[in-house]
C-alpha cells in the first residue's frame, strides 16, 4: 500500500467518477484502475461495486477512505513540521533601529547563502538589547555599540542623511545644507525609517512632516511631490530620483555608524554569518 494509492482513492470520491479523478490526477483511466486493483489486493478486500459503466465505492471502500483521510492528515502535518524546523533553520531575525543596515545585511548573507530568510524588524533603539538578551531575535543592528561583556559587536556601515530637494524648490542650488536652514519647511517622509525618525524630531522641530507608510506609494509620491524629503547615501536606497537634487546635511547628527550585534553563545549557524558579514564590512 503507497500513499499515492491512497491519494487516489481520496481523488476518486471527491471527483464522483473514475473518468474524472483520472483527468485530475493526470493519469489513465486504466491506470488508475490497475492502481486500484493493487491497492484491493493489498489489503486483501473489494473496496468498489463495479458495473460496466461505473465504479462506486462500497462499504470497505468508505471505511478504507475514512483512514486513508487520516493516513493523509497525519502525513501533510508530518511535512508541515518538517517544514516549520527548515524554515527555523534557515530563518535569520533581525532586529535594527533602521532599514538600510537589514538591506545591507540581506545582500551579504544572501549572496553567500541564498536559501537563508531573513526577518527584519525596525525597533526603537532602548528596544533593540533587549531583543537580543531575551533570544527573540539573532542579531541586532544599534546606533552604538554594545558595551556588555555576553555581546560581540563590530562597525556595520555608516550612513549619511541627506535632504531630497526638488529641482525647482528654493534650495535646490544648495551644496550643502544644516538642519536649521532646513527647519520649518515641510518634508514627505517614510514611515519605516526608525532611528531617523528621532533625528527628524530632534533636529527639525518646526518642521512638518507628512508621513507615508507604504513603501511604494512613498517612492511613487517622491517622484510627483514638491515636498523635501529625505535620502542617504546607503547603495540600497531607492528614494533618489532625477527630479531630484540630494544635497548633504552637514550636522554630525545627519552622519549615523551602526553597529552588528550578536550574543557570545549564539548558535554556530548565526555566528557563520555573523563572522561572514564581519569579514564583508571590513573590505
Amino acid at each position: 500500500m503507497e500513499l499515492e494509492q491512497l491519494r487516489q482513492l481520496d481523488a476518486i470520491e471527491k471527483s464522483g467518477t473514475l473518468q474524472a479523478a483520472a483527468e485530475k490526477l493526470h493519469l489513465s483511466q486504466s491506470a488508475l484502475s490497475r492502481s486500484m486493483r493493487r491497492l484491493e489486493s493489498d489489503l486483501g478486500q473489494d473496496l468498489f461495486d463495479r458495473t460496466r459503466n461505473s465504479m462506486r465505492l462500497n462499504a470497505n471502500g468508505r471505511l478504507a477512505l475514512e483512514h486513508a483521510r487520516l493516513i493523509l492528515a497525519e502525513e501533510r502535518r508530518m511535512r508541515d513540521a518538517f517544514d516549520a524546523i527548515a524554515r527555523r533553520t534557515r530563518t535569520v531575525r533581525v532586529a535594527s533601529v533602521a532599514p538600510a543596515p537589514t538591506w545591507r545585511l540581506s545582500s551579504m548573507i544572501l549572496e553567500q547563502y541564498p536559501t537563508s530568510i531573513l526577518e527584519p524588524d525596525i525597533v526603537a533603539q532602548d528596544e533593540v538589547e533587549a531583543r537580543l538578551l531575551n533570544g527573540t531575535c539573532d542579531l541586532v543592528v544599534t546606533a552604538q555599540p554594545s558595551g556588555l561583556p555576553t555581546v560581540e559587536s563590530f562597525e556595520l556601515m555608516t550612513e549619511d542623511l541627506y535632504a531630497n530637494v526638488p529641482l525647482r524648490h528654493v534650495l535646490h542650488n544648495r551644496t550643502s545644507l544644516t538642519f536649521a536652514e532646513l527647519d520649518g519647511h515641510a518634508f514627505l517622509v517614510y514611515g519605516g525609517i526608525g532611528f531617523w525618525h528621532g533625528i527628524h524630531e530632534k533636529m527639525l522641530p518646526f518642521a512638518q512632516f507628512v508621513v507615508q507608510n507604504d513603501r511604494t506609494i512613498f517612492l511613487q509620491q517622491v517622484r510627483t511631490s514638491d515636498l523635501l524629503t529625505f535620502t542617504t547615501n546607503a547603495p540600497e536606497n531607492t528614494s533618489a530620483h532625477e527630479s531630484r537634487k540630494a544635497i548633504p546635511i552637514t550636522d554630525p547628527e545627519a552622519h549615523v555608524t551602526f553597529y552588528l550585534c550578536m550574543r557570545a553563545d549564539a548558535p554556530a549557524r548565526i555566528r557563520t554569518l555573523y563572522d561572514l558579514c564581519k569579514q564583508s564590512s571590513a573590505r
